[in-house]
């Protein structure tokens, strides 16, 4: 194996990436960054933007708003199982002629969505979109991994992190705004055009990141097999648990959120907005700093760190909903859980891809594919004690923050060969 990370050095020293003295790359270039910020924006904008064309949609297929509802959860299992597929894959194939492939059936059944005559060829084409678009999303990672190591990495897995934060912010305005002048129809123009864009920047940008020599071999069993030793480290489990239930404390709060701030508190839908919106900004701010502190911190500590704040303050959602809201204390611990997050992501990515750089691309399908199986099963259970109550969410985030802070206790020990 180090023979393979030396040979996987010496193709980095090949490309126009800076290596530090350890023979680690330290940053890509400013195109693949680029590139890779594209590829993590489109997932979270295709989820969020034709929010607002529900009514409308259900109107003109005249259907039920759970069946347009269930253009949604198609898209979110795609987007789930193309990840199991597509980073496997990428570890026998190469990460770039399966970006190509992904980006461009994206394009297509973006456009298929868009001509969609019926809300179940609809639903049907949202789930070919999700399970293509997962290429960007999973393979974004593993270049990342590919290329970057330790606080490099956290670097760039941050870069991500507040991609993913600011796209849902700006989603459903720019989504609004579309619909408005083009119907329902147009943001899945949208989405077609920014897909061929990911194409092009692909096909133009980014070169193969993973080396032949150190690709899988040996067809399905031997693709089985990386994927077993994966989830026999047990680092790399700990490290994938505190990601996904971390993500978790943040799915909680953004399905219930809409009815603790308006329903419990009586917020209008105004400030709702403006509340969301700044804890955005919350998480941006941290995840910008999270480079810094981990320059002096180390990724681990951080981790730590950040998972702990995440447990307290969600700890203090709980015992304010059990004592009865008080608004500013809601305003107050929700601000903080998710600037928390900031702490907690990019460096559980890190960590966890570290672990299986031998099979990065099967690594961060794992990582990915829990995720968001995990928030489907989350967002329904939140809603369980109706709309009048800050409860099942606090319950949800409290749980979901102590399993993932829990999940550290796997990865004591050393490190793998790998990750180093």
């Amino acid at each position: 194996m180090k023979q393979h990370v030396q040979e996987a050095d010496t193709m980095v020293e090949s490309d126009p990436v800076s290596v530090s003295d350890a023979g680690h790359a330290t940053h890509l270039p400013a195109k693949i960054i680029a590139t890779l910020a594209l590829l993590a924006a489109v997932a979270p904008l295709a989820i969020d933007m034709y929010l607002p064309a529900f009514p409308e949609m259900s109107v003109e297929f005249d259907t039920s708003a759970s069946a347009v509802q269930l253009t949604l959860t198609t898209f979110l299992v795609g987007l789930a199982l193309g990840q199991l597929v597509f980073g496997p894959l990428s570890d026998r194939y190469g990460r770039r002629p399966l970006l190509l492939i992904g980006t461009a059936a994206c394009a297509v059944f973006s456009a298929g969505a868009a001509l969609a005559p019926s809300i179940e060829l609809l639903a049907a084409a949202r789930f070919v979109q999700g399970f293509a678009g997962a290429a960007g999303i999973v393979l974004g990672r593993a270049v990342i991994s590919d290329r970057a190591r330790g606080a490099a990495a956290a670097k760039l897995f941050s870069l991500l992190v507040v991609i993913n934060a600011v796209a849902p912010v700006i989603a459903p305005l720019l989504g609004g705004v579309v619909v408005t002048n083009f119907g329902w129809r147009g943001v899945f123009w949208v989405l077609t055009v920014l897909s061929a864009l990911m194409f092009v920047c692909v096909l133009a940008l980014v070169s193969e990141t993973l080396p032949k020599e150190l690709r899988t071999t040996g067809g399905a069993a031997a693709m089985l097999g990386e994927a077993r030793n994966v989830l026999r480290n047990r680092r790399y489990v700990g490290f994938t648990l505190a990601y996904a239930f971390a993500f978790g404390v943040m799915f909680a709060y953004i399905s219930a959120s809409p009815f603790v701030l308006q329903n419990v508190h009586g917020l209008s839908t105004a400030w709702y907005t403006v509340v969301f919106t700044v804890n955005a900004v919350g998480l941006v701010i941290f995840s910008v700093a999270n480079g810094g502190v981990v320059a002096k911190l180390g990724d681990r500590v951080t981790l730590r760190i950040g998972l702990t704040l995440l447990a307290v303050f969600s700890t203090v959602m709980l015992i304010n909903a059990l004592a009865g809201p008080v608004l500013w204390i809601t305003l107050i611990a929700l601000w903080c859980t998710m600037a928390s997050l900031g702490l907690v992501i990019a460096n559980a990515t890190t960590l966890a891809l570290g672990e299986a750089r031998q099979a990065a691309g099967t690594g961060s399908a794992v990582l990915g594919a829990l995720q968001f199986l995990l928030a489907a099963a989350i967002s329904p259970l939140v809603g369980i004690g109706g709309e009048g109550t800050a409860l099942p969410m606090a319950i949800a985030m409290v749980v979901s923050a102590l399993i993932a802070l829990s999940a550290l206790a796997l990865t004591r020990g050393k490190a793998s060969a790998d990750a180093k």
